[in-house]
């Protein structure tokens, strides 16, 4: 079966800036809550774009595993795409939207993903959804303090 969600937020920010911040694979680390023990392999610098493989190690419950994206679509500053060639799920296309708005930038997060082991992974559906919106929150109010304090430092200029 498959799941979505979508999350969008905006930042008081040109797109051209918070573009820039999603393009830096290395920000991904700073936006996942600490407890996933998110590490990325990938040698860095990390040269973003269509074809571009990441290589990242968790942890989740406890349970270290690895996950592995490619990034499918690259069209900045609009939006990236990105899909799991290794990982926990069957399938896991993660879409990264940022649209020009009066006050800034929106950017949308949505996700396509199927759970492993159908249909027994489908027991573990309200979990897992519980524990992705739990990461996805955490992201949005990071992401928040950051531009937040980057939009502050702007003005002080």
């Amino acid at each position: 079966m498959v799941h979505s969600f979508q999350f969008s937020m905006i930042i008081s920010l040109p797109i051209s800036e918070v573009f820039a911040f999603f393009s830096d694979a290395l920000n991904l680390q700073k936006i996942t809550p600490p407890e996933l023990c998110f590490q990325i392999l990938t040698p860095s610098p990390i040269e973003m774009g269509q074809g571009t493989r990441i290589d990242y190690r968790l942890r989740l419950y406890g349970t270290p595993f690895n996950w592995s994206t490619l990034i499918t679509i690259w069209n900045p500053p609009r939006r990236f795409a990105d899909v799991q060639i290794r990982g926990p799920y069957k399938q896991w296309v993660h879409t990264h939207d940022f649209l020009e708005r009066p006050d800034g930038t929106e950017m949308v997060d949505k996700v396509v993903y199927q759970l492993p082991l159908w249909p027994f992974g489908e027991i573990l559906y309200p979990l897992i959804r519980r524990e992705l919106s739990r990461i996805f929150l955490f992201r949005q109010k990071t992401i928040r303090e950051i531009f937040e304090d980057r939009s502050l430092l702007l003005n002080l200029e």
